[in-house]
């Protein structure tokens, strides 16, 4: 079930919704059944600390070397 996000024209509020497709979405302010869908921009995947180190210690275990640049190549290759 995908979450959606609704406008309700009636009260001014925008809110998100987990829908199936059989489902009508209701304003949780007011009640009405007359929302908008909006478009949503989607989120950037993460690039803290502890993914990088979790990508690079996989890589390095399955035997390549993608996640590391040149130079951190250079310094780990014999």
């Amino acid at each position: 079930m995908p979450i959606y996000e609704y406008h309700c024209p009636a009260c001014d509020k925008r809110f998100e919704l987990l829908v199936r497709s059989s489902t009508v979405p209701a304003c949780p302010q007011c009640g009405s059944t007359v929302v908008d869908k909006c478009v949503s921009a989607p989120q950037p995947p993460g690039k803290s600390a502890g993914i990088i180190k979790r990508a690079r210690a996989r890589a390095a275990a399955e035997g390549h070397f993608s996640n590391f640049s040149q130079g951190e190549r250079n310094k780990l290759l014999p």
